[in-house]
């Protein structure tokens, strides 16, 4: 390998680290939002949805230009490869970071709502998701990017949980309609930020160990 490419690949491993906490950044903004009602933050998180697309773009082109110039082989191809799906995974969170701050802007407008289900814990169990994902990224660590879709079952548990209490709750609160709505909205994006999360951490493994865990049934047993 030489120098340059060594570089080459020394940079897009930062660039798709630094994107990785952008979009850790403006989930965790875009579930406080729900939390606090602050639609000035959620405005935040909408407004600067272009440079997570922007970036996306970069990352892309860079790593097309890293396999014509260089054609990898081996681990260094696999590495390509899994940036170029993380890359995409990551800006489809930062998609849905944005849908999850409209839900919270909207709310920000609308009389305080019990939430109907746990709101809490299923924001900061995808959160710890996505981070743990990253963090087997920065570190080159499989075993902990093993333990990412453990958790995923807890979070497709209570979004099935929350669809019976939130119907339970129009029942009672028919006049509330609109804002439970969006607060199922809600459930649903953080359940596919999960899926995301599990798919950055199949992409590590594959990039270390060179194994595709995806669609195998005890793949984290």
């Amino acid at each position: 390998m030489t120098r340059h490419f060594q570089r080459e690949l020394e940079k897009l491993k930062k660039r798709i680290l630094s994107l990785g906490a952008m979009v850790e950044e403006r989930l965790r903004m875009a579930i406080k939002a729900i939390e606090s009602r602050d639609k000035a933050l959620a405005d935040r998180v909408i407004e600067a949805d272009h440079e997570i697309d922007q970036i996306e773009v970069d990352i892309e082109e860079e790593c097309l230009k890293i396999l014509a110039l260089h054609q990898p082989v081996a681990i260094d191809l696999r590495f390509i490869i899994s940036v170029i799906k993380i890359n995409n995974d990551l800006e489809r969170i930062g998609d849905l970071a944005v849908n999850i701050a409209e839900r919270g802007a909207f709310l920000s407008t609308k009389k305080s709502l019990e939430i109907p289900f746990d709101f809490s814990e299923m924001a900061e169990t995808t959160q710890t998701m996505l981070k743990k994902s990253l963090d087997s990224l920065v570190n080159m660590d499989s075993q902990l990017a093993r333990e990412v879709g453990a958790s995923d079952d807890e979070v497709d548990a209570i979004n099935r949980d929350m669809y019976v209490q939130v119907q339970d709750s129009i029942r009672k609160y028919p006049n509330r309609l609109e804002s439970l709505l969006h607060m199922l909205s809600t459930s649903r994006h953080l359940e596919r930020i999960a899926d995301l999360a599990t798919n950055i951490a199949e992409d590590v493994v594959y990039m270390i160990e060179g194994e595709i865990v995806r669609h195998k049934a005890a793949r984290y047993q």
